[in-house]
């Protein structure tokens, strides 16, 4: 899952950036529809690894973004730092939204889950 989120996050940020040429309200909306796709899709197994992933998501796909191309998330002069709390700041609701959403849906399925196992042990 985690491979799935680098990659898809960053698929993402590359088809903004070459639509628009800087991160927008396009890459908020796909950040927050991946966040839910995989914590649904995780195995139970998984579940505190995609619990955590959003936002290291975001912090290491807007920290290469800062080096490589600052402009695509802040002022095209600012240095990589200010580009990431930049970045950081301009996208924060997505990465809350995203991150409310996928804790969200990991917690009912641990109840889910937790619910079918008690069903099986008192049948």
């Amino acid at each position: 899952m985690v491979r799935l989120g680098i990659a898809a996050s960053a698929l993402v940020a590359a088809v903004d950036i070459a639509v628009d040429g800087r991160l927008t309200l396009v890459f908020d909306v796909g950040f927050v529809l991946l966040c839910v796709i995989l914590a649904l899709l995780v195995h139970p197994d998984d579940f505190w690894t995609v619990g955590y992933l959003p936002p290291l998501l975001m912090l290491g796909l807007f920290l290469v973004l800062g080096i490589v191309a600052p402009g695509t998330i802040a002022e095209h002069d600012d240095g990589a730092a200010q580009a990431l709390v930049s970045g950081l700041a301009h996208h924060a609701a997505a990465l809350a939204a995203g991150y409310g959403l996928a804790l969200g849906c990991l917690a009912q399925r641990q109840r889910i889950l937790r619910v079918r196992r008690e069903q099986q042990g008192g049948a």
